[in-house]
């Protein structure tokens, strides 16, 4: 990238300035982005209908600010999410004030660096996704790299240099203004749930529509060296996969780069975690690529599913069945959305049966007694000593296995009533 800022200099391809950010139409559509994504509030409490209010007000004076150099953002609220393999993760999430004017900037600064990163990374980048990212491993899969080098970077966002990475952005970016204005963004304190102010000197906080961005910058040099070094790879945000064609070559790559990733980008690897081994034992994105080309749901995310399924069709709930409904179709058809780009998925399917007898036997445990279980069976058509099933004593688990509950609550008649299982549709 240095060309490229040695061509700014120049006057031949100017970097980006604080007057793109602020023009009204870039402005409106950061406005559009982030009421389409709405989203929780800041430390102020101000939702995206009462900040539109205040910007209607203020926004001249705000934008003005901006354009001054004399801006400053307010603090993050931090927010912790369970992690998908346990443990917290902690967002830290700006007032929507910020992130209009995060969002403001993102939009000139990506428009500027998309050219520059580097085919192989597919995180938070438009018309890319991680489907395209699992397809590009499947492809060199197939080529004969079928060791896999796993580098697992520890807690990459709360690990950013602030330096290094205003290093790579004063490569494309000459404004001092913003500069200024992201570097005031990365170091904005995050409020915690206690009230307590923790003061930043490090990382780009998940929750900032400027932190993707910011992270792809901040390891586009990582893509360059590997590129340099002639190793295929493919990267999704921090999750980086380098693919080699033996064991002896799998070993050596994981050994330098992550010596050069402690070294040039002073972010600890996690060497417990970063492995080499062989693509039908390994995962990427949660899908393991076996040497033939197929696809599979990695069996973690297959359990990890399961629990899922476990809590959702819980009856102790306090929930109508509508509402049991709309909580297990959001999470069953974002996940298969994301996990049917499988082409092997008889882990996955053969669980339809299993998932049917967890649903089967929340009703029957919400049905309550026998006399709510007989209603309940003849309104849905079951008749004579099927009916009879409504006075057993047995456990909801066998009762739910029973032809009377089959019948009942067929396959037909589940998904009629949305309770859906998306492969089988």
């Amino acid at each position: 990238m240095s060309d490229v800022r040695n061509e700014q200099k120049q006057g031949i391809t100017p970097g980006p300035n604080l007057e793109e950010v602020t023009s009204n139409e870039n402005v409106k559509a950061a406005w559009d982005a982030v009421k389409a994504n709405n989203g929780a509030s800041g430390i102020d409490r101000m939702n995206v209908k009462a900040t539109e209010e205040h910007f209607r007000v203020h926004g001249k004076d705000i934008w003005e600010k901006v354009l001054q150099g004399t801006y400053i953002p307010g603090a993050v609220r931090a927010v912790e999410i369970p992690k998908a393999n346990g443990g917290i993760r902690k967002l830290g999430i700006p007032n929507v004030q910020d992130r209009v004017i995060q969002q403001a900037v993102h939009q000139v600064l990506s428009s500027r660096w998309e050219p520059l990163f580097s085919d192989r990374s597919y995180g938070f980048r438009p018309e890319r996704s991680a489907h395209d990212a699992i397809r590009e491993a499947r492809n060199i899969v197939q080529s004969g790299k079928k060791w896999v080098v796993d580098i697992d970077l520890k807690s990459f966002f709360d690990e950013v240099n602030h330096d290094i990475l205003m290093r790579e952005l004063r490569k494309v970016v000459t404004d001092k203004r913003i500069l200024k204005l992201v570097g005031r963004f990365l170091t904005t304190p995050m409020v915690e749930k206690d009230g307590k102010r923790t003061k930043r000197t490090k990382g780009t906080p998940q929750g900032g529509l400027l932190s993707p961005l910011l992270a792809n910058i901040y390891l586009t040099p990582l893509d360059r060296e590997l590129e340099k070094r002639q190793l295929p790879f493919t990267r999704y945000a921090d999750d980086v996969a380098i693919y080699a064609g033996s064991r002896r070559a799998a070993e050596r790559i994981l050994s330098d780069i992550v010596e050069w990733i402690e070294k040039n980008l002073k972010i600890p690897v996690n060497r417990d975690k970063s492995k080499f081994g062989l693509s039908d034992d390994t995962a990427y994105l949660g899908i393991t690529i076996h040497s033939d080309g197929e696809m599979e749901v990695e069996n973690k995310r297959v359990e990890r599913m399961k629990d899922k399924v476990r809590e959702l069709w819980d009856a102790r709930q306090n929930l109508t069945s509508n509402q049991l409904r709309n909580q297990w179709q959001r999470f069953i058809t974002g996940w298969w959305n994301y996990f049917q780009i499988a082409t092997n998925r008889r882990n996955v399917e053969s669980l339809s049966g299993w998932i049917r007898r967890h649903m089967r036997k929340c009703f029957w445990i919400r049905w309550h007694s026998s006399a709510g279980r007989m209603a309940k069976l003849a309104a849905l058509g079951i008749k004579g000593q099927l009916l009879m099933i409504a006075k057993a004593s047995r456990g909801a688990w066998r009762m739910a296995k029973t032809p009377g509950m089959h019948k009942a609550l067929n396959n037909r008649t589940l998904t009629r009533y949305g309770l859906i299982v998306p492969w089988q549709v």
